[in-house]
């Protein structure tokens, strides 16, 4: 076989001639540098990262025992509510879940409305699930007007104040068959859905601050991506400097 063949034969891990593993030498460095900035940062991340409670997690502790029991404080049952709706606000929570969530506020609700607004309570729960089982839009002036209603009476109820982000959301997490009795099942699920939700991995690179962002979030997003560009730029100059050193033109 001719030797002037192997010329033509390009391979990337078994290079065959002294260009060939310079570049591979210099493609493997910058991906080795690339990997530690992008696997060693996430696995400092995992090092030093603690457990954190959210304040709702903090409340829902010092009364979850008497809401189990069924002898808590109006003030405590309010609180397990609140924590309830703050963790119902999130973006996605298991059906399951949610269920118990449902439940839990639904029931709470109902435990502290008067023998009036209990009444009320149910009936206005059930003409807006009627409602919401029939319209099209969630723009149907119907469907608004009995949603605001229900939230006011909602509201009310627990104490919220018209400010407070969880008015928007009570009116849709309420359900009629949940009011009466706090299931078993949902009781049994309420401990991990906190823990789960209102507990969150923290570290000084988390809480630190850079140009406005969280740090983790800046260097992920931003840093990363700039750090690639200059490794591509950097690999396209060396490449360029050596060819020019060997005198090879294109």
């Amino acid at each position: 076989m001719d030797s002037n063949q192997n010329d033509y034969h390009i391979s990337f891990f078994k290079p065959t001639t002294a260009m060939a593993k310079w570049n591979r030498n210099l493609a493997m460095k910058l991906i080795i540098v690339w990997a530690v900035a992008v696997f060693g940062f996430h696995f400092l991340l995992r090092a030093i990262e603690k457990p954190t409670p959210e304040e709702s997690y903090i409340k829902y502790e010092q009364v979850w025992e008497n809401v189990y029991a069924d002898n808590a404080s109006v003030e405590e049952m309010q609180t397990f509510a609140y924590t309830s709706l703050s963790v119902l606000g999130k973006v996605f929570i298991k059906p399951n879940e949610k269920a118990a969530l449902n439940n839990a506020v639904s029931w709470t609700t109902y435990q502290l409305a008067d023998s009036t607004q209990k009444e009320l309570l149910i009936d206005k729960t059930k003409e807006f699930e009627k409602i919401k089982e029939e319209i099209t839009s969630i723009s149907d002036p119907e469907y608004i007007e009995t949603k605001n209603a229900l939230s006011e009476l909602g509201s009310s109820i627990l104490g919220l104040q018209k400010s407070d982000p969880r008015t928007r959301i009570i009116s849709i997490e309420l359900v009629s068959s949940g009011m009466e009795s706090f299931k078993t099942e949902s009781k049994d699920m309420i401990p991990t859905i906190m823990s789960t939700y209102l507990i969150h991995n923290q570290s000084f690179l988390t809480d630190f601050k850079f140009l406005g962002f969280p740090f983790h979030y800046f260097y992920s997003a931003v840093f990363l991506l700039v750090l690639f560009v200059f490794l591509c730029w950097l690999y396209c100059y060396r490449v360029d400097k050596m060819n020019a050193k060997l005198d090879i033109e294109e």
